[in-house]
């Protein structure tokens, strides 16, 4: 055994400035390895799972090194890259890498402290003062020794035991302890096969003839058996016991006798957890427009002097096809590529899209999977070569944080979107400029892509910082859609509205009904209604915990809080004044497709916003439905605005326009270009154009007119004018600093301190502090403040006397309870 003392500087997934040194068991010396998990102490009692940075023989000087306590793996389960670009989001985002780590582990790799409960070997065997429960519990702790909180639960058959081991523990019969336990359990599956004898035709012909006078249940299994693994064939299909159950519908029984007669032989095996696709088409079966062609040609030769290329194509103009047709040439190279999109919902029809060039080589990561799933397509990811099953990664900005080796494409698909901000908790990254640096780390090539690009993306590419490739002309020829006005303020003043709809959508969804067309209502609010209100008092149900209106939902018939979960009754009076007139106000996607199963009885409506798509296949299920015509009408949030494409959908209806347009953010004319451009492109995609009816207050506005003619360049050019004049990006870095606390007096007064010490380092740059648009979340007072700073080389030490700063406001004894939130690029 090497008798040399190693230390290690390991990394916790917690919000640490710093790595922490542990030394290495002698009997460990000879597995330690870099980017291997080992479990160690931190604190007086708690266990984490860390990942080793450095191996070294320096002991630390200020502090006794405790030892680490266990080697979780055989081979590291990262790499140096992915480490580089933690430490690139912590230090431009301005958190600790232990954060970025917690984030970018799936659950699965980090370890659970599990307590687990064991006799308290001052207890004296009297279980006279025991209850029922209290006894079954003692009795089980007399055979097993300890016992998991889990494995109570099913001893007295009840899901909260925390009170009756609270009681044990106060008689002095139980302790409690910490067992680590990994998540992470490969999927073991128990296959079938023939046994050697009866490989040879001649003893299965006897075995056949044997069964069909004795067990004909158990000749049938057999025959299943032949049938499915493909016997005499030059490669036999392992059969999963199952599978062949299912085959012959039968019980296991038939199985298990023909095992013990020695026919079959059982073994277990490791199996995948994640669906295998077949490829049935070859990308060099995609037949390109000429204008298609021609933005090929011109990413290629952007890709010879720029690393990141903008791809702006407008709706319908054939971009996944292009991005197939670049996946396809990269992976020809023997590389990896990554393939990122805002919202889980587009990973489905992209899937679909992809499987068919690429079948099993497409591999997606994203939260609906479970963190078994997860695991495996990580470990996928890790050992990659040509030959590794998953060469092709899709989903949302967690898949960012895979052990990538080989990358030679980074594709960010709607790259304007803002999902690819991360709000909470840290790192506040923004996955679509971590990807350009991932591409940086890689040596690899980046390609922006989107209708309605962000106008910081939009600047980088016009002033040279990244190549601008332009796509015009959908594809087929096929007119952009007709973007029509409904004047809300004129239709309420001639009666013709029926509920939220006016009559010329009333009138465009009867046409397309008629030619059995489908269409897709936009409203961005989930939902029945927005608030309920009371006729006499204007009284309204507010969150107690946070500064919002409750929002009422039907179907359960609850008022809700998107903000904390809180959620109450509905009230049958008002609790000010008593008055039972209370009116419901405003309208989310819910009462939408209430109203709208009033007015169109016969018609299949859904809707698709986040109450309805919670399940792991709740967005596949409704988005199939749409697509094979079994809904008519789809109503939803902004999921629907995002890349999706069904080439039946001839109408669009926008419901309120105006909520969008009046959002006080300087991002809000972009955002409301940018929504209403992508949900309008949503109508006459394949041969025929569409029409896309838009409601307003205000059909004069300027973003309208910017949509109605299709006009980016023209939202562009006003936008950034504005934003030159206003010190806001792309020509100014903003730093948003929020302060949380219970008590408000507190709040200020450490707001008022933070904001001097800011000042004292950079001078006017500093807006605030103030309070937010919501004032109090979840119990806790919000206080803002904004720095606006110069896009030059200063910006590293602009940041470290950020920094400083908040280091010196922590030792303010007046304000340690203080919680001091960093976002970095705020949206």
């Amino acid at each position: 055994m090497d008798r040399i003392t190693y230390f290690v500087d390991v990394l916790l997934p917690l919000p640490v400035p710093e790595l922490f040194t542990y030394r290495v068991p002698y009997e460990l010396n000879n597995s330690i390895q870099k980017w291997k998990r080992v479990v160690v102490q931190f604190g007086k009692k708690k266990i984490y799972t860390a990942v080793v940075v450095n191996i070294h023989q320096i002991p630390p000087k200020n502090y006794h090194t405790k030892y680490i306590l266990s080697i979780l793996d055989e081979k590291p389960v990262m790499n140096d890259i992915q480490y580089s670009l933690w430490k690139w989001i912590s230090d431009y985002y301005m958190c600790e890498t232990g954060e970025v780590m917690n984030v970018a582990f799936p659950s699965a790799l980090k370890l659970a402290s599990e307590s687990r409960i064991v006799m308290n070997p001052s207890f004296d065997g009297d279980t006279e003062t025991l209850n029922e429960k209290e006894y079954l519990i003692t009795e089980a702790l007399d055979i097993q020794k300890q016992l998991t909180l889990t494995e109570v639960e099913n001893i007295v058959e009840q899901k909260k035991v925390i009170p009756i081991i609270k009681g044990l523990i106060e008689k002095n019969v139980v302790l409690v302890e910490e067992e680590l336990k990994e998540k992470y359990k490969p999927k073991i599956e128990k296959y079938i096969r023939l046994s050697e004898k009866y490989n040879d035709e001649k003893e299965l012909q006897l075995l056949f003839d044997k069964l069909e006078k004795k067990a004909f249940k158990q000749l049938e299994v057999l025959m299943a058996y032949i049938s499915l693994s493909g016997f005499g064939k030059a490669e036999k299909k392992d059969i999963k016991n199952s599978a062949l159950t299912h085959a012959v519908n039968s019980s296991a029984s038939a199985i298990l006798a023909l095992t013990k007669k020695g026919v079959f032989e059982s073994y277990k095996k490791q199996t995948s957890r994640l669906i295998n696709y077949t490829a049935t088409q070859e990308p060099d079966d995609i037949i390109f427009s000429d204008y298609q062609k021609i933005a090929i040609d011109e990413i290629h030769n952007s890709f010879k002097e720029n690393d990141v290329a903008l791809f702006h194509g407008v709706t319908s103009s054939g971009k996944t096809e292009v991005y197939i047709k670049l996946i396809d040439e990269a992976l020809k190279k023997g590389k990896q590529v990554l393939y990122l999109l805002p919202e889980i919902a587009l990973t489905t029809q992209i899937i679909n899209r992809l499987k068919k060039y690429f079948g099993s080589k497409v591999g997606v990561y994203h939260s609906k999977y479970n963190e078994q799933e997860r695991v495996e397509i990580w470990n996928s990811v890790l050992n990659s070569n040509e030959k590794s099953r998953y060469r092709i990664i899709l989903g949302p900005r967690s898949a960012l944080f895979l052990p990538y080796s080989n990358l030679g494409l980074i594709i960010v698909d709607e790259e304007h979107d803002q999902s690819y901000k991360q709000f909470s908790p840290t790192p506040r990254y923004n996955a679509r400029d971590s990807a350009v640096y991932l591409g940086f780390l890689h040596q690899t090539k980046v390609l922006l892509g989107s209708a309605t690009p962000a106008l910081e993306s939009y600047f980088n590419a016009k002033h040279g910082k990244y190549a601008l490739i332009e796509l015009s002309t959908r594809y087929g020829g096929v007119n952009m859609p007709e973007i029509l006005i409904a004047d809300l303020r004129t239709e309420t003043k001639r009666r013709t509205m029926k509920s939220h709809f006016s009559s010329l959508l009333i009138d465009s969804i009867n046409d397309a009904l008629a030619k059995n067309e489908q269409i897709i209502l936009f409203q961005n609010r989930r939902g029945f209604s927005l608030r309920l209100e009371c006729d006499t008092c204007h009284w309204v149900p507010e969150c107690k915990n946070c500064d919002v209106t409750l929002i009422y939902h039907k179907h359960n018939n609850q008022l809700r809080c998107h903000y904390c979960g809180y959620s109450r009754r509905v009230p049958e009076k008002c609790d000010s004044c008593g008055s039972p007139n209370i009116q419901m106000k405003g309208f989310g996607t819910e009462k939408v497709e209430e109203e709208l199963q009033i007015i169109f009885p016969e018609v299949t409506i859904k809707r698709m916003d986040l109450d309805t798509t919670r399940t792991k296949h709740a967005y596949q299920n409704i988005i199939n439905d749409f697509e094979e015509r079994r809904i008519d009408i789809l109503v939803g949030t902004q999921m629907v605005t995002k890349g999706l494409d069904f080439d039946n959908v001839s109408i669009v209806g926008i419901l309120n326009a105006d909520n969008m347009i009046n959002f006080p953010n300087f991002r809000a004319y972009e955002r409301s270009y940018q929504l209403m451009a992508q949900v309008s492109g949503r109508a006459g995609r394949k041969m025929k154009q569409g029409k896309v009816i838009i409601q307003t207050y205000n059909p004069k506005h300027s973003v309208l007119k910017n949509v109605i003619e299709h006009d980016y360049y023209g939202m562009y050019s006003s936008q950034i004018l504005e934003r030159r004049n206003f010190k806001y990006p792309p020509f100014f870095r903003l730093i948003e600093i929020q302060l949380k606390h219970k008590d408000p007096r507190v709040l200020n007064e450490a707001a008022r301190e933070f904001a001097i010490l800011l000042r004292q380092k950079l001078g006017k740059r500093i807006l605030g502090p103030e309070y937010p648009l919501i004032s109090r979340i979840k119990n806790l007072y919000l206080k803002n403040v904004l720095i606006k700073l110069e896009k030059d080389l200063t910006l590293n030490e602009h940041k470290n006397d950020i920094r400083k700063a908040i280091s010196e406001f922590r030792t303010l004894g007046n304000y340690k309870s203080v919680r001091i939130q960093v976002d970095v690029d705020p949206l």
